[in-house]
């Protein structure tokens, strides 16, 4: 069922995912569904910001396994935040998983190349 939780993440159209922490299982099923896990940084949580769910977010930073990268929220009143958070795509296999979309993609990816 843990994988469930991803998948459900993963239909509802959500890309990324910031958290103060991932248990080990899903943060692994999260990346084979394509979505980017990332950590708050420094102590920090929602509440340090004040994130209510009306803002949008934007991602920005290279991605690679590890990687301090920063979120740009934007409030309903236009005021932007810009938020540092961490890559939890910890090895350089994951964000190859992560960059073909999921597990899926990248078996596909990988047969279509071994047979064409």
């Amino acid at each position: 069922m843990r994988d469930g939780m991803s998948k459900g993440v993963c239909l509802a159209g959500v890309e990324v995912i910031v958290a103060e922490g991932f248990e080990r299982i899903h943060r692994t099923n999260l990346i084979g569904m394509g979505v980017l896990p990332l950590e708050f940084t420094n102590g920090e949580t929602r509440k340090t910001y004040n994130i209510d769910g009306t803002e949008t977010y934007d991602v920005q930073g290279d991605i690679a396994p590890g990687t301090d990268m920063q979120v740009l929220m934007t409030r309903k009143s236009g005021e932007q935040v810009t938020i540092p958070v961490k890559s939890r795509l910890d090895t350089a296999e994951e964000v190859s998983i992560y960059e073909a979309g999921g597990v899926l993609q990248r078996f596909a990816n990988d047969f279509l190349s071994a047979n064409g």
